[in-house]
């Protein structure tokens, strides 16, 4: 996978965007020495891509108690 600068991911855009359209290459984005984004091609929808993208990635195990906090704060209004 190759690295490049927040800077040069900026100055060069369009340039990333073609090597990973074209040429399927990964990219990650660092700024100040670290690790902040992927730039990879979107996987064609296979049922493994997702498994494998699910895998990568830790479960969140807070998500539902955000999701009826943010619920809470909600005010529905009747309509007449």
């Amino acid at each position: 996978m190759t690295e490049i600068s927040a800077t040069n991911a900026a100055r060069n855009f369009a340039e990333l965007l073609d090597a990973v359209e074209h040429k399927g290459e990964r990219i990650t984005i660092v700024r100040r020495g670290r690790a902040v984004a992927h730039i990879e091609p979107v996987a064609n929808g296979l049922g493994s891509d997702v498994k494998s993208l699910l895998k990568r990635h830790p479960v969140d195990t807070q998500w539902l108690a955000s999701l009826r906090e943010t619920r809470d704060l909600v005010v529905t209004e009747e309509r007449f």
